[in-house]
């Protein structure tokens, strides 16, 4: 009878039969084998199959005993003695068993069962983008940032830069992904936080779906509010009450969210039914959804939370509270911010008094004033401060002898109270968001002291003019560029709404082409240069073109500054074209018709 040839190096058993309970020469106990019926493929049953480790390696050898002798070398580890083959090297003898025992490893496993498919993704309903777009996204998608040297970045464009921006725009359009670059999509906004919102927002319900595969994507889960659970209807009160009372953090703080957003009054009651039993971070997220909606209803449930255990807590609800102008404790810190703020008609020009607080009573701790002041603060400076900018701003029109708030503003103010005093009111018409007192504040752009250090610091003024209508704004913004240049202008040119209007453009133009005619580098305003890539009109690029030439260095120049303008000016017409380019390339969709035909 012919015999079966073995592969080089391999060992055959010779084949035994073993009755149940029967010990084999390796000491085990076999179960009975049956042979198969005829035509009938052999199934494996559980004790012939043996897990990968020494149990399924070869009888005679330890697959461990294998692994030692590659890993120090058949020279300086003999090879046990069943491979020992008459005219074969060790080497071979040992590659010959490792493949043997591979085999034999891989053929023991059982196939694990099928898993369940995952429900499909749920439909999105918006329009893709058209196919030019497409192809854009997919550009700036696989673009990578240059690594220039030196503040040198040439004239090429960073598309990456150009990613927000195309996000933004078809997120306002009202387009949803291309789900064959939903992966590619993820992976930038894993990289960047500051594409994530925009991202998730445009990758729709398909980038959640994928989240949940993939563990790179959990942060789209982290930052979806519920990480992407259905909720409830608010209509639907058990089961609000129940995924309020037994759902995890998130989902319960977009529940809460979602239902404050539809009705204030039913969310605010949901929230009194477990708030004594909420850890304290979680009393203070929660407390802080009531910014949406504000209103005086809420003013009983923010008093209680006045004598919370959490002085956290305790400030967050004092400061919704001051944002409510006829509330209780507006009241309160009205009358103290009062008392130490005076007008002094006894000298020639009426001055503002101030006497500070002497000190920090339990009242004024349970309103939220904070005791004890950070490093390198006064006491009494400390505790004014933090009156002031809790007071109704309308407390110093009758206070002050029936003044506007720029005649307020106006007034001299003794002792050198001024600064403190300014900040203070700085903070409350931010707060309040009183576009009378911003402007008051702000002053004129072209004054000597608009560019500091002055009475406002640039970071406050960046901060009253987003109280500002966008208008206001770009046009305080522009007199400030054009009386002090672009060395201070880059904070007050971020609160800027984009497009940057046209006064402001031209002024920011001009700026810049005035620092180039002055000779030296442009990395001096990479940051603006920066900035106007992202937020000029792309209209401008015409005025720009005329900037993109070499231009003629005077004798104090720095040398070659000529060519990095260029340079510059270069790469700031071509984004501004991309972005046109974008912009034609995700038109607005059609509006909806009625069934009349009607828009």
């Amino acid at each position: 009878m012919p015999t079966t040839p073995t592969a080089p190096g391999a060992h055959t058993a010779p084949r035994t039969h073993s009755t149940p309970g029967t010990p084999t020469a390796a000491g085990t106990v076999t179960a009975p084998v049956t042979p198969p019926a005829a035509g009938t493929p052999r199934a494996l049953d559980a004790a012939s199959v043996r897990p990968p480790d020494a149990a399924s390696t070869s009888p005679r050898v330890a697959w461990e005993d294998l692994v030692t002798a590659a890993l120090l070398g058949t020279d300086r580890r003999a090879l046990p003695d069943p491979l020992h083959t008459p005219g074969k090297e060790p080497p071979l003898a040992l590659l010959d068993e490792a493949a043997v025992q591979t085999v034999r490893r891989r053929a023991g496993l059982r196939p694990a069962p099928a898993a369940t498919p995952p429900e499909p993704a749920a439909r999105d309903p918006r329009p893709p983008v058209p196919p030019a777009a497409r192809r854009r996204l997919a550009t700036l998608l696989t673009d990578q940032p240059g690594l220039g040297s030196g503040g040198r970045r040439g004239a090429t464009p960073d598309l990456m830069e150009l990613l927000p921006q195309w996000l933004a725009l078809a997120n306002a359009r009202g387009y949803g992904a291309p789900p064959e670059l939903l992966p590619a999509l993820l992976n930038a906004a894993r990289g960047r936080t500051d594409l994530r919102p925009q991202a998730l927002a445009f990758a729709g319900p398909r980038a959640l779906w994928l989240a949940r595969l993939n563990p790179d994507w959990k942060f789209a889960l982290r930052a979806t509010p519920g990480g992407g659970v259905a909720l409830p209807s608010t209509d639907d009160a058990p089961k609000v009450r129940q995924l309020w009372e037994e759902g995890l953090f998130a989902e319960r703080v977009a529940l809460l969210t979602t239902l404050r957003a539809r009705d204030a009054h039913a969310a605010r009651q949901l929230l009194a039914t477990t708030w004594p039993t909420e850890r304290a971070e979680d009393r203070l997220m929660f407390l802080d959804s009531l910014r949406t909606g504000l209103s005086a209803a809420d003013e009983p449930f923010l008093e209680q939370a006045l004598t919370d255990r959490s002085r956290n807590v305790r400030s967050t609800a004092a400061e919704l509270l001051s944002a409510l102008p006829d509330s209780a404790l507006a009241g309160r810190m009205a009358a103290r911010a009062a008392s130490c703020v005076a007008v002094d008609h006894v000298s020639s020009t009426p001055t503002l008094t101030v006497e500070a607080p002497h000190e920090c009573d339990a009242g004024m701790e349970r309103d939220g004033v904070v005791a004890k002041p950070p490093a390198g603060r006064g006491e009494r400076s400390w505790w004014l401060g933090q009156l002031v900018e809790a007071a109704p701003l309308a407390t110093w029109r009758t206070r002050l002898g029936n003044r506007t708030p720029a005649e307020i503003v106006a007034l001299p103010v003794a002792d050198d109270w001024r600064g403190e005093l300014h900040a203070a009111w700085c903070r409350a018409a931010v707060r309040q968001r009183d576009a009378a007192w911003s402007r008051a504040l702000l002053g004129m752009p072209a004054s000597p002291d608009a560019a500091g250090p002055g009475a406002v610091s640039l970071a406050e003024r960046a901060k009253l003019l987003a109280s500002l209508p966008s208008a206001d704004r770009a046009e305080w913004v522009a007199g400030f560029i054009a009386a002090h240049g672009l060395s201070e202008a880059f904070q007050l040119l971020g609160v800027c709404a984009v497009p940057w209007a046209e006064p402001l453009g031209r002024a920011v133009v001009d700026a810049l082409n005035i620092a180039r005619d002055a000779g030296s580098y442009p990395w001096s305003f990479s940051g603006v240069m920066g900035l106007a890539e992202r937020c000029l009109d792309p209209s401008e690029a015409v005025r720009l073109e005329a900037l993109t030439a070499i231009p003629d260095e005077p004798e104090d120049a720095s040398p070659g500054a000529g060519s990095y303008w260029s340079e510059a000016f270069q790469r700031l017409v071509t984004t501004l074209r991309l972005r046109a380019a974008i912009r034609d390339e995700l038109p607005p969709l059609p509006e909806p018709r009625t069934e009349g035909g009607d828009t």
